[in-house]
């Protein structure tokens, strides 16, 4: 079995004093660490107890320091090996869906899909199988990637929306919202047309809940999608088909802008960024401003920039609000 090197928990405030007085008193060393309450290292063992009140214990001492200091001195509760017991609905055969590309100027925008059972969950078992923006290997991407589409009676699904069909969809959209809820409901439509090959049936469908109201997602869903229960949540990836649907639809995105990379002969970074915006520059160079919608998410800010093109007055952001205003 592989040794738990990670392992994340919610504390309370009391927990937490409790915990800061405990790694005191036991010769932890502090250090600051950003949006962290307090942060404490010693010997194979790294503690962080962040603002949200979450807490990440890491390192080759982790599972020792859950089973002999965490659960028995702060929680008074035995949780690690235990959480399908403390929470059945882990157990629930699920469909997951997440996407990946959203937030990158170059490339597609990737949606997918994965249908978990009891018995996938326990072939996943310290398989490594975690939300995407943890994994920062591609060749590790693309291991867990097969491992999940080789998983005995797991089905899976990728959409991928090329860059001149994201384009267009978003001119027909205006907002990244109303396209990923689209995005969504097709690959949980995809999904319940393979039902025939889930066993037992899936009760329910989980996916992040990237705009400020649920309706946003529910109103895009399908005839077959509007037969299961859909379930958004923040943070939806800590659910293990969520996780499994990230890790598809990353490699899915990791895989294509290779793609593109090899036909135009340059490097495409991710995200958005100064680097980006240079890429974004020697991109029209190179092949024409024509082009750029075949590579480029055009309404980011970018594609103003790298044209030479006045940008609109930035809006506030906030989390789940419609996205209608130009990113990057």
């Amino acid at each position: 079995m592989t040794p738990l090197t990670s392992y994340t928990s919610k504390l309370t405030d009391r927990q937490a004093e409790e915990l800061r007085t405990w790694l005191q008193g036991h010769g932890y060393r502090f250090r600051d660490v950003p949006y962290a309450r307090f942060a404490g290292e010693k010997d194979k063992t790294n503690v962080v107890f962040y603002e949200s009140g979450k807490l990440v214990v890491q390192g080759k001492g982790t599972g020792e320091f859950i089973e002999f200091v965490l659960e028995p001195e702060i929680l008074k509760e035995a949780r690690l090996g235990y959480e399908t017991v403390l929470n059945p609905d882990l157990l629930l055969p699920r469909l997951g869906v997440d996407e990946s590309g959203k937030g990158d100027f170059f490339g597609p925008l990737c949606i997918a899909g994965a249908y978990v059972n009891e018995a996938i969950l326990a072939a996943w078992k310290d398989s490594g199988i975690r939300d995407s923006k943890a994994i920062s290997s591609d060749k590790r991407i693309r291991e867990l990637a097969e491992l999940i589409r080789n998983t005995p009676g797991c089905v899976t699904t990728v959409v991928p929306i090329g860059n001149e069909a994201y384009n267009r969809l978003y001119a027909k959209f205006k907002s990244v919202n109303t396209l990923l809820a689209w995005g969504h409901a097709r690959v949980i439509e995809n999904l319940m047309g393979q039902r025939h090959r889930m066993s037992p049936p899936p009760v329910r469908a989980i996916s992040d809940q990237f705009a400020s109201s649920k309706e946003t997602v529910a109103r895009a869903l399908m005839s077959l999608g509007r037969g299961i229960e859909l379930v958004q949540k923040h943070r939806a990836e800590e659910d293990a088909a969520v996780a499994a649907a990230s890790i598809l639809a990353r490699h899915e995105f990791v895989t294509r802008m290779g793609g593109l990379e090899k036909q135009f002969e340059m490097r495409l970074p991710k995200g958005a960024s100064a680097a980006v915006d240079a890429a974004a520059r020697e991109f029209i160079a190179k092949h024409g401003v024509d082009n750029l919608p075949k590579v480029a998410k055009m309404h980011f800010r970018t594609a103003l920039r790298a044209q030479g093109l006045p940008e609109p007055p930035k809006t506030e952001w906030r989390r789940g609000g419609s996205t209608k205003q130009s990113q990057g």
